[in-house]
């Protein structure tokens, strides 16, 4: 992507000034999945904020053209990916479509709302990439609906090993507007974090799963 790396620095900058992400290594949060981490990324606070909403769109937009050329319909994952994915799709001049977690249990019983057709072109938008499992569960149902899914693009990225290796299985390339590498580089540079507190981030990055055994939480 053109001016990747100040791309990443701007929109790490974006997230830590609205607390968008919140950085936390001697008071971690507890994620649904039970993990202990010292970061929490609540990308919707993004739509809150005209001018950096803006800038999210337009580098998503730029990002989908970029990697994937010319595509049929955007596609948003349930629910934070939703509105990025018709910011998109209204910049682009496209129809949007979006997937839900799970088949309504009333009505229809749809997986996928909106309206397309097997074989389009489909470009997926997710606002927080972790594990990848419910962005390709995504994927997985436009697949078996017969759309020609192009990829996947994101605001953040975790940087998961697990999502790197989720992703290649998946044949599914996704591409973000920055990660943590990003992010822990910028929050250092403009003391988001106490230098001692990097050690903790970055041991993280390492084990997320097994990190909150390792250090004496506060919660």
């Amino acid at each position: 992507m053109t001016n990747k790396g100040e791309i990443e620095q701007k929109v790490a900058e974006f997230l830590l000034q609205i607390k968008a992400i919140k950085l936390q290594p001697n008071n971690p949060f507890t994620w649904a999945s039970g993990w202990k981490s010292p970061i929490y990324c609540d990308n919707r606070i993004t739509l809150s904020h005209p001018s950096i909403r803006t800038y999210i769109r337009q580098k998503l937009t730029q990002l989908v053209q970029e990697e994937f050329g010319s595509v049929s319909v955007i596609a948003g994952v349930a629910t934070a990916g939703i509105p990025q994915g018709a910011l998109v799709a209204q910049e682009l001049g496209l129809p949007f479509i979006y997937v839900r977690s799970k088949a309504k249990e009333h009505g229809t019983g749809s997986l996928i709302e909106g309206e397309f057709s097997p074989g389009q072109r489909v470009v997926v938008v997710e606002d927080l990439i972790s594990t990848g499992k419910s962005s390709l569960q995504a994927v997985s149902a436009l697949r078996e609906a017969g759309c020609e899914v192009a990829g996947l693009v994101a605001i953040f990225n975790y940087g998961f090993d697990a999502a790197e290796e989720n992703f290649k299985n998946a044949r599914c390339p996704f591409f973000t507007l920055s990660n943590y590498n990003a992010l822990i580089d910028y929050a250092q540079k403009h003391n988001f974090v106490l230098e001692e507190d990097l050690r903790l981030l970055r041991k993280w990055r390492e084990d997320p799963q097994g990190w909150g055994d390792t250090i004496k939480t506060k919660i």
